[in-house]
C-alpha cells in the first residue's frame, strides 16, 4: 500500500470514531435529532403508564424491530456478497483496472479493501442485533410497567419507571445509529477501488451530511416546533 493508501485510511478512522465521539458529546448540549427523540420517548413511556392497554405500544416496539432486522439481515446478504467476492479478485481487479481515472490495483490491494468492508459490516451486523435485543427489553419493561389504577405507585416512581424504559429504548436507538453510520461510511469506502483521494472526498463528505442531517436538519426543527413550549424548559440530557 502507497503512503496515500494509509493516510487515506487513517483519516477514514479517525473520522468516523471522531464523529461519533462529537455527536455523543454535542447531542448534550445542543439539540440534535438523538437528544429531541428522546425527550419524545420520555413523554411517550408517560403516556404509556396512563394506559390500561399496552398493545399500541408493544406494536410500535415491534414495528422498529422489523425495521432493524431487515437491515440485519441485509448485512449477512453483504457480508456473503463480499467473501464470494474474495474468491473473484483477479476478475474483479481487471474490471476495476479498466475503469477511467482508477489507480493501478493488486490482488492482495483489493483484497484488504474488502476485508475493511467486511469489518465494517460485521460491526454494522453485531450493532443491529444489539439494538434488537435492547428493544425486546424495552417490550419486558412495557409488559411489567405498573397498571394504571395501581395506587401503590407514587408519581414520582412513575416518572422514574417511564424515564428508565425511555433510556432502554434510547440505547436501542443509538445501536440501529451506529449501524446506520457503518453503511454510510462503507458507501465511502467504494471510492477507495478507484483512487484513495476519492475515498477521503467521499468519508469527509458522509461525515459532513451526517451533522447536516443530525443537527441542521428541517426534520429537527418541527421536531422542536412541535412541542416547544415543553422542550424549551427541559434539560437535553
Amino acid at each position: 500500500m502507497t503512503w496515500l493508501d494509509i493516510a487515506s485510511v487513517t483519516g477514514f478512522f479517525v473520522t468516523w470514531m471522531g464523529y461519533t465521539v462529537f455527536a455523543r458529546r454535542k447531542a448534550k448540549v445542543a439539540w440534535c435529532l438523538a437528544s429531541s427523540m428522546q425527550w419524545y420517548r420520555v413523554e411517550w413511556m408517560l403516556r404509556m403508564l396512563e394506559r390500561d392497554m399496552r398493545m399500541p405500544d408493544a406494536a410500535i416496539i415491534g414495528n422498529l424491530e422489523r425495521v432493524i432486522g431487515f437491515f440485519a439481515s441485509t448485512s449477512i446478504l453483504i457480508l456473503a456478497g463480499l467473501v464470494t467476492a474474495l474468491t473473484a479478485d483477479t476478475v474483479a481487479v481487471e474490471m476495476i483496472n479498466s475503469l477511467p481515472l482508477a489507480e493501478t490495483t493488486t490482488v492482495v490491494q483489493f483484497e484488504l479493501k474488502v476485508l475493511l468492508l467486511l469489518l465494517i459490516f460485521i460491526f454494522a451486523f453485531f450493532n443491529f442485533t444489539w439494538s434488537l435485543r435492547q428493544y425486546s427489553f424495552a417490550n419486558v419493561l412495557i409488559g411489567a410497567a405498573p397498571p394504571a389504577e395501581d395506587e401503590s405507585f407514587s408519581e414520582e416512581e412513575r416518572r422514574r419507571y417511564a424515564i428508565s424504559t425511555a433510556k432502554v429504548i434510547d440505547q436501542a436507538g443509538h445501536s440501529y445509529n451506529y449501524g446506520l453510520r457503518s453503511y454510510y461510511f462503507a458507501m465511502a469506502v467504494m471510492g477507495w477501488f478507484i483512487h484513495p483521494l476519492l475515498f477521503a472526498i467521499g468519508y469527509l463528505l458522509v461525515a459532513l451530511i451526517l451533522f447536516l442531517r443530525e443537527f441542521r436538519s428541517r426534520t429537527l426543527q418541527v421536531l422542536l416546533a412541535a412541542e416547544a413550549h415543553k422542550i424549551n424548559g427541559e434539560s437535553i440530557k
